[in-house]
């Protein structure tokens, strides 16, 4: 095992770094994970690295295996693709050598429990599961938001959560989506999963369900534009420490309309009895066996490189969807082969 083992870190808003970050000695049911591929969640992370966490969420915001505390120095992050080298115990034993996704921040090589560790599906490459969090999102707004059979649904914001919200909803029979942007260069996207991409001048109102994730106060008024009567719009966008304001007069309420929020740290109440947080994430990477999805990884960057990436995106971020973070020895690891990521045999 190499003697470094570096993670990134906001060290304070608008500064990050990789640092050292050693590796205690395994216990009993624990896995030591090595990183294949991390990806960036441009829109939360963006806010941690530029400090717009506000101190009221400073403790639901926190994310699992994070340390240090907002607004920094603190390692942050939910997106961790991996293979298992070493495992402690019968259960974590058994995952040697699997590929895995893991919702840890951004780290050459980490220990946590092995129930922290999902293997990934047949048929999914590493590469691709960068996208799972985003997919459980995806999957939670859905939830929230019920569209149902024959729906006329808008999808405001092309980025990662809305175009797989809108790609969801597409594969209910007879509904009607449009997925909706300012950026005429998302109808490439959008025709690549198989949707219709519209500007918001061009998009069709009257709509069942709306769906917001453009993370800009603008895209949520036109959101509410677009519904219908007593329809609902699904909030998905998060503003971190900004003020928005709303074009609440008007038609607002003669329509009765309704803004609900969605967000992935709860589940729906309607879930919960039968649901839980491993299922969930079981469902969101099943659902990234198609290599259509492909399309949402916009550009991938080597590990070391990730501090200057990290700025980039959360000032300039240039119509970037997912981003994907690249580890020393992912190349050996491209395709998807159940039970064997090309790792000798390995115990604690």
């Amino acid at each position: 095992m190499p003697d470094t083992n570096l993670a990134f870190w906001t060290l304070a808003p608008g500064h990050g770094a990789l640092r050292p970050a050693p590796l205690r000695p395994l216990q009993d049911g624990e896995v030591l994970v090595r990183s294949l591929y991390s990806g960036i969640s441009r829109g939360t992370e963006s806010l941690v690295y530029r400090g717009e966490v506000p101190a009221s969420e400073y403790q639901r915001m926190r994310a699992p295996f994070q340390e240090g505390a907002f607004p920094g120095p603190v390692k942050y992050g939910y997106i961790s693709v991996g293979v298992v080298e070493t495992g402690a115990g019968p259960d974590a034993e058994a995952l040697c050598a699997r590929p895995v996704f893991c919702l840890h921040p951004h780290q050459q090589r980490y220990i946590v429990p092995a129930a922290a560790v999902l293997p990934l599906p047949d048929g999914l490459p590493p590469a691709r599961a960068v996208l799972a969090a985003n997919m459980e999102t995806a999957i939670n707004g859905c939830w929230d938001g019920a569209p149902g059979v024959g729906d006329r649904i808008a999808v405001v914001g092309a980025g990662v959560v809305g175009s797989l919200v809108a790609w969801l909803c597409n594969h209910i029979p007879g509904t009607d989506v449009e997925l909706i942007d300012i950026d005429p260069g998302r109808a490439r996207l959008a025709e690549a999963l198989g949707l219709t991409h519209r500007l918001p001048d061009a998009a069709r109102g009257d709509c069942d369900l709306v769906f917001h994730a453009s993370g800009n106060p603008a895209g949520l008024a036109t959101a509410l534009a677009l519904a219908g009567q007593e329809a609902s719009i699904i909030e998905m966008s998060w503003y971190g420490s900004a003020q928005v304001g709303l074009p609440l007069g008007g038609a607002f309420h003669a329509r009765r309309l309704a803004i609900r929020s969605s967000q992935v740290g709860h589940l729906p109440p309607q879930r919960s009895p039968r649901w839980d947080y491993r299922r969930r994430m079981e469902l969101a990477l099943r659902l990234l066996v198609d290599a259509r999805l492909d399309a949402l990884i916009s550009g991938e960057t080597d590990f070391a490189a990730l501090p200057a990436l990290m700025h980039r995106l959360a000032h300039a971020p240039a119509g970037a969807l997912c981003e994907r973070i690249r580890y020393p020895g992912a190349d050996a690891h491209q395709t998807a082969h159940p039970h064997d990521s090309g790792d000798p045999a390995c115990t604690a």
